[in-house]
C-alpha cells in the first residue's frame, strides 16, 4: 500500500469509530431510561389497559430480572393463568339490572318449570297406562252407605218428638248410616185433601225448631236427611187421595218442596210415584226438576238432592221400567218378598235389575214403613243373614229403624224402639239384651266394611252359584280386595257350595260370619270345598293378586 492509500484507510477508520462511540453512548442512555421506566411500571398497578405495545413473551413467560442474551425480560401472565376473585356488591347490583341478566334469569326459570311439568306429565301417563286401573265412578252420597227409615217419631225415642231424634244422633252415627229418611211429619188429616199442610209439622212430632236441630246434628255427623212428604200417609184412599185431587195436591207440593229444600233437607221421599207420573206428567216433571236440579253448596255432603220413590210392586221388570219412566233416583219396592225365601228367584231378580239398571240407582230393602220390620218378615235366626245380604248387593241398602237390633212388630207396624243395649239390665232381660247387642254389633261391622271396601261400594256383581236354598256371588272392583258373599237359607241341612270362576283362588279369608263358632273371622277356608251350616252366611275376602 502506498502512502496515499494508507492515508485514505486511516480516514475511513476514523469516520467509523466516531459513530460507534456515539452508538455506545446512546445504548447506555437507553438502558438507563429503561431502568427508570421499569421502576415506574413496578409502581403502577398491573392493568390490561396500559398504553403502548407490549411484546408477547414466550409461552410460560419469564421472571423479572432473568437475563437472556444480555437482555432483561418482564413476565406477563397468560390469559389462562389470570384468576377471578368474583364481583363485589356494587358490580352485582349493576349486573342484575341489565337486560341480559333478566333474559338469562327468565330462561333458567322456564327451563326449571318445563322440567317439572315434563316429569308430572310423565307420571300421569304412567298411571293412566297402568293395566286394569279404573276411575272411581261419579256416585252420589246415597250410594255410599245405608239409608235408615224412621217412619214414626213417637215410637223412636222416649221424648216422642224430634228433639229425641237429635239426641240419638251419636248412636245412629255408629251404625255408619249415610242418610235418615224421616217422617212423614207434616199435618195431614186422614183423607182430607183440603186440610193438608205440607209446610207445617204435626204437634205429635215436634216443631220446626226441633227439626232444624235434627238437620244440624245430622249434618255435623256427615248424615244426610231425607224428608218423607207422602201426602195422605194417614189415610186409606191412596197417597194422592182421589184422581180429582191429584192435580191440586201436586201443585201445593211444589211450593212445599221449595220450602223444605231451603231449610236444608237433602232429599224427599214420595209414595205412589207411578200414579202421579201417569195422571199429571207435567206436574211430575216440575216436581223432579225442583228436587233434582236443586244444589247444596256444602261440599262435605255433596251437591245432589235425592228423589226417593216408593212402589208396592214386587216385579223386577216393572221396577226397572218404573225407574226409567218416573226418573226417580232410587225406588223402594217389594222385589225381595217376605216370608219363606226363594234363593233361586232372588238370583233371577237381582240379575234382572243389575242387568237393566245402573248400579247407582238400585235399592234393596225388606220391610219398611208400611210392610213392617225385618225380624217380623223373616225368621229371627235369619236376621244377620239378611243384614249381610242387603249390605253386600250392588246398590243402596235401606233399613227400617230397629232392624239393627232385631226389633219385631207387635200390634202396630211402629213398635217402640229398644235402646236397652245402652243400659245395664239385670235378671232375665240380660239374655235378650245380649242378643240385641250382638245383632247391632254385627250390623255395625257389616256397614263399616261396606263403607270402606271399594269392591262392595262400586264393584261388579257376578253370580257364582244358586240353588233352592243357597246363593253365592262375587263383588270385584279394579285392583282391590274381592269379596265373596255366600248364604244358606236351609234350616236343617248343611250346604256344600260349588263355584267356578277364573278369579277365584284356592283359599279365602273369613271377613264376616253369622256363626263365628264354625267360621271364625280371620280364618282361612278352602273355596273348592266351602260348606255353610243351616241359616248361615259368610263374607269372604279374596286379596287382589294381579
Amino acid at each position: 500500500m502506498n502512502a496515499e492509500e494508507m492515508k485514505d484507510a486511516q480516514s475511513i477508520s476514523g469516520l467509523d469509530a466516531a459513530p460507534a462511540a456515539a452508538d455506545a453512548d446512546a445504548t447506555e442512555a437507553d438502558v438507563s431510561e429503561a431502568d427508570l421506566d421499569q421502576e415506574e411500571q413496578e409502581k403502577q398497578p398491573m392493568t390490561a389497559g396500559r398504553e403502548g405495545p407490549v411484546e408477547a413473551p414466550p409461552e410460560g413467560g419469564e421472571e423479572v430480572g432473568a437475563e437472556k442474551n444480555g437482555s432483561v425480560k418482564l413476565k406477563i401472565l397468560d390469559d389462562a393463568e389470570e384468576t377471578f376473585t368474583g364481583l363485589n356488591k356494587e358490580e352485582l347490583l349493576r349486573v342484575a339490572g341489565t337486560p341480559g341478566w333478566v333474559r338469562t334469569r327468565w330462561t333458567l326459570l322456564m327451563v326449571f318449570w318445563l322440567g317439572w311439568l315434563g316429569m308430572l306429565v310423565g307420571a300421569v301417563l304412567i298411571l293412566l297406562q297402568t293395566p286394569g286401573c279404573r276411575d272411581l265412578p261419579n256416585t252420589s252420597w246415597w250410594n255410599e252407605g245405608p239409608l235408615y227409615q224412621i217412619g214414626n217419631i213417637q215410637a223412636f225415642t222416649d221424648t216422642k218428638n224430634l228433639k229425641g231424634l237429635e239426641q240419638k244422633m251419636d248412636s245412629l252415627s255408629q251404625l255408619k248410616v249415610k242418610g235418615l229418611v224421616v217422617g212423614p211429619i207434616h199435618v195431614a188429616p186422614p183423607d182430607e185433601a183440603m186440610s193438608l199442610r205440607f209446610e207445617e209439622i204435626s204437634d205429635d212430632a215436634g216443631n220446626l225448631d226441633q227439626f232444624r236441630g235434627v238437620l244440624q246434628a245430622a249434618h255435623s255427623k256427615g248424615i244426610s236427611v231425607v224428608l218423607d212428604l207422602t201426602p195422605n200417609y194417614r189415610g186409606s184412599s191412596g197417597p194422592w187421595f182421589s184422581s180429582n185431587s191429584v192435580t191440586n195436591v201436586a201443585e201445593r207440593l211444589k211450593s212445599a218442596l221449595v220450602f223444605w229444600l231451603n231449610e236444608g233437607v237433602d232429599g224427599v221421599q214420595l209414595s205412589g210415584v207411578e200414579q202421579l207420573a201417569n195422571v199429571v206428567p207435567s206436574l211430575w216433571a216440575d216436581i223432579r226438576a225442583i228436587v233434582q236440579n236443586s244444589t247444596d253448596m256444602d261440599p262435605k255432603r255433596g251437591s245432589k238432592r235425592l228423589l226417593l220413590g216408593v212402589t208396592e210392586s214386587s216385579s223386577a221388570e216393572y221396577v226397572s221400567a218404573l225407574l226409567s219412566s218416573t226418573g226417580v233416583d232410587l225406588l223402594i219396592s217389594n222385589v225381595l218378598t217376605s216370608g219363606d225365601p226363594e234363593p233361586s228367584r232372588y238370583a233371577d231378580t237381582i240379575q234382572t235389575l243389575y242387568s237393566n239398571v245402573s248400579q247407582e240407582r238400585l235399592t234393596w230393602n225388606l220391610g219398611g214403613r208400611v210392610e213392617g220390620h225385618l225380624a217380623s218378615l223373616v225368621t229371627q235366626a235369619h236376621v244377620r243373614l239378611y243384614q249381610l245380604l242387603l249390605m253386600t248387593l250392588p246398590g243402596t241398602p235401606v233399613f227400617n229403624y230397629g232392624d239393627e237390633v232385631g226389633l219385631m212388630d207387635g200390634d202396630s207396624k211402629f213398635p217402640k224402639m229398644l235402646w236397652d243395649f245402652e243400659e245395664e239390665l239385670n235378671g232375665t232381660l240380660q239374655e235378650d239384651q245380649k242378643e240385641r247387642l250382638s245383632l247391632r254389633n254385627f250390623f255395625c261391622s257389616v256397614s263399616e266394611l261396606r263403607v270402606k271396601a271399594r269392591s262392595l261400594l262400586y264393584g261388579d256383581f257376578s253370580l257364582l252359584s244358586n240353588s233352592s236354598s243357597s246363593l253365592v256371588y262375587l263383588r270385584v272392583w279394579d285392583q282391590n280386595d274381592r269379596y265373596l258373599a255366600a248364604f244358606n237359607w236351609g234350616t236343617e241341612e248343611e250346604a256344600a257350595l260349588r263355584m267356578k270362576h277364573a278369579a277365584l283362588p284356592l283359599h279365602a279369608t273369613v271377613a264376616l260370619s253369622t256363626n263365628v263358632s264354625t267360621l271364625p273371622v280371620g280364618s282361612s277356608v278352602d273355596l273348592m270345598s266351602l260348606r255353610l251350616g243351616p241359616g248361615q252366611a259368610a263374607l269372604l275376602k279374596l286379596p287382589y293378586s294381579g
